[in-house]
């Protein structure tokens, strides 16, 4: 299989690159700079545009670019990029994609932030959007995605656990120095999933005849609270300094704060279950044991 991949710069596109290729599958890169390798493509979301022969020569392609939800402060002219970043990759490709072409396979990236914070409830594929900006931002996400004329599978992904960054990465240097803490009362619920099981799940979709949302979250998620004690013994840290969430608002905006930290989302991937998906790290205690062994420097309390 000839696979495009748009975002692969970043820690998911890079890592889906690496996995495709063990498979033995072919990989174009679309990449927004100078191209400087046989497997790069250039294009230009914002203008609409791929180069030549743009998506004629794949056989299925996997966007998942955009900009960070957590990259800096949720100005109104932030939260227009992350849109705006979102929405023209998208269209950009979902309007290169030819129905009668050689390409008939779509993923394109979306975010449990769609269900919103949900409280204790358990929400899964068929939970109606949330409300606030992330839901919003995620339903048009997944409406232009829905334009595309083959079939189309929306990856709504949670937090990717990997020692590379992304959510862990994010929280490491406070962790790792002992400041790493709960997050408010710590009740709130986190959807997460292993690296290794993010990049089996999209392989794995991209040979199922699995279309529109696909929860890509492990089957147990945990309170931020029980979390928090879990990456605390994985890096052999204490973490008792709750997040100072005044500090955190004043620089990220209350509307950060409220949506990404302490927005509560107990998401079932009912789809990939109900498809016979298995999760080789099911748990949160198997997911950090498969990372490695954190930080040996000094001894850890919950």
């Amino acid at each position: 299989m000839r696979v495009a991949i748009g975002g692969s710069t970043g820690l998911l596109g890079s890592a889906l690159s690496r996995r495709l290729r063990e498979q033995g599958h072919e990989v174009v890169r679309l990449v927004r700079g100078q191209v400087t390798a046989s497997d790069q493509r250039h294009w230009d979301p914002d203008a609409g545009r791929i180069d030549a022969p743009g998506l004629t020569d794949v056989d299925a392609v996997v966007n998942l670019a955009g900009a960070s939800i957590g990259g800096g402060r949720w100005t109104k002219e932030r939260k227009a990029e992350l849109r705006r970043s979102r929405i023209s990759s998208t269209l950009t490709i979902v309007t290169s994609i030819d129905p009668d072409g050689r390409c008939q396979r779509l993923l394109n990236a979306s975010a449990i932030g769609y269900y919103g914070d949900a409280g204790i409830e358990v929400v899964d594929e068929t939970t109606p959007p949330g409300r606030g900006f992330l839901p919003q931002l995620c339903v048009d996400w997944e409406t232009a995605a829905g334009h595309c004329a083959v079939p189309t599978t929306t990856l709504r992904t949670g937090n990717v656990l990997t020692p590379s960054g992304g959510f862990l990465g994010a929280q490491k240097a406070l962790f790792s120095a002992g400041l790493g803490g709960r997050i408010g009362s710590g009740r709130q619920f986190v959807s997460w999933i292993g690296l290794p099981d993010w990049l089996r799940a999209v392989t794995w979709l991209l040979d199922s005849e699995l279309t529109g949302p696909v929860n890509l979250v492990a089957p147990n998620p945990v309170t931020n609270a029980a979390f928090t004690r879990a990456y605390g013994r994985f890096l052999n840290r204490p973490t008792l300094i709750p997040m100072p969430l005044l500090a955190v608002r004043t620089l990220f905006t209350r509307e950060f704060v409220d949506e990404v930290l302490l927005a509560s989302t107990r998401v079932r991937p009912a789809r990939l279950l109900d498809a016979g998906f298995t999760f080789a790290q099911p748990t949160l205690t198997r997911a950090f044991a498969a990372l490695g062994h954190g930080d040996q420097r000094g001894p850890g309390r919950g």
